[in-house]
């Protein structure tokens, strides 16, 4: 943006006339600059000094998450169960109802009600069994069709045994009465699986009570990069599939592969 300056020029003007009785005489001009009224010079204030600001308190450092110590699983235990005193709904819509009951072994820190309401659970999920017409189920305190028994391996081999199976303290079994589940299954979950041992019950529970309703043979993998069979022996490798809980997938389909055993 220009900005046009006039400046004005004032031109002092001497009178060129001449007085023809004198001439008019100018006042005398000094070259001498003005002296300047002496002044008095204030003070120098003194420094005051200055308060250093107090440190900031550090933030106390926050606790970090430790590793929880996975639960001490008992060997043996007395033989007796405790059945859980629990009764549900049915769950499923089609196929035969089947009741069943829940016995913890006697001197176990697990809740036979809680633990029987957790099986309950996985029993109606989504992409059980009951939901995709293979059966329905009932828990109940008596006149059962089958039980469920969560046991220590010891007792676990022994139960086994009787049908003549070698669980060698770390497997489940289908026995002529219903399931024996490893204590220690159920509470450490498998080596070869990818999720916690919670996920891990839904695999025990559909794995042995799929055997419950007519599906005796096992499965393999059926394919590289594939979920895993619930009806696969999981815990014995996975051959190239991924471990997997369930008998079906999000999308409704049945997960299968080539027959084992």
């Amino acid at each position: 943006m220009g900005v046009s300056l006039g400046a004005g020029v004032a031109l002092a003007h001497f009178q060129g006339e001449r007085d023809a009785a004198a001439p008019t005489a100018r006042a005398p001009r000094s070259e001498a600059p003005p002296v300047p009224a002496p002044t008095t010079a204030a003070p120098t204030p003194k420094p005051t000094p200055s308060k250093k600001p107090k440190p900031k308190p550090k933030p106390k450092p926050k606790p970090t998450a430790t590793t929880r110590k996975p639960p001490t699983v008992p060997q043996s235990g007395p033989g007796t169960f405790t059945t859980a005193t629990a009764s549900g709904k049915v769950s499923g819509t089609s196929g035969t109802l089947r009741r069943y009951r829940v016995q913890i072994e006697e001197g176990v820190d697990l809740s036979a009600r809680g633990t029987a309401e957790e099986i309950e659970a996985i029993l109606a999920h989504p992409r059980g069994w009951a939901a995709h017409g293979r059966g329905r189920f009932q828990l109940v305190a008596s006149d059962a069709d089958f039980v469920i028994r969560i046991a220590t391996p010891d007792t676990a081999d022994a139960l086994c045994a009787r049908q003549g199976f070698n669980t060698h303290g770390e497997l489940n079994c289908e026995t002529a009465d219903g399931v024996v589940v490893n204590l220690k299954r159920w509470m450490l979950g498998s080596p070869t699986f990818a999720g916690p041992p919670e996920e891990y019950r839904h695999l025990i529970i559909n794995h042995e009570v799929g055997h419950e309703i007519g599906i005796r043979q096992h499965m393999g993998c059926g394919g590289p990069g594939k979920p895993a069979p619930a009806m696969m022996q999981q815990i014995k490798g996975l051959n190239g599939c991924r471990s997997n809980a369930f008998p079906y997938s999000e999308d409704g389909i049945y997960i299968t592969g080539p027959i084992v055993s």
